[in-house]
């Protein structure tokens, strides 16, 4: 099993979410949260100046099996990206076990039901 992080752009999230539904990824936990990104200036709008050093996201966190991993990937990749600075990051990592507190069962299964 794999567990995938990823840190988005808040206005993404109802895209990235419609696509991971796509792909099967039916069930994921998120915050918002907010971090410091690479960008040291701030933007302009509307004549208003704004600081992009406390940057507002949204963080997904998903358990998949192996073999659903890369489509879980590149669903969060293709609907997160606009091209610009601080499109975000997903982190994959290896999940031992999972349980099912309902049954006890363990496993990859538990996360299919």
């Amino acid at each position: 099993m794999k567990k995938i992080e990823a840190i988005i752009r808040k206005s993404k999230y109802r895209v990235v979410k419609e696509a991971l539904h796509e792909v099967g990824v039916n069930f994921f936990s998120y915050w918002d949260v907010t971090g410091i990104g690479n960008e040291k200036e701030g933007h302009v709008y509307r004549g208003v100046s704004y600081s992009t050093s406390d940057i507002q996201r949204r963080y997904l966190s998903i358990v998949v099996n192996d073999s659903f991993a890369e489509a879980t990937i590149q669903a969060i990749i293709s609907s997160a990206g606009t091209g610009e600075v601080g499109d975000g990051k997903v982190f994959v990592s290896d999940v031992i076990d999972a349980y099912r507190i309902r049954t006890g069962n363990n496993g990859g299964d538990t996360l299919n039901k």
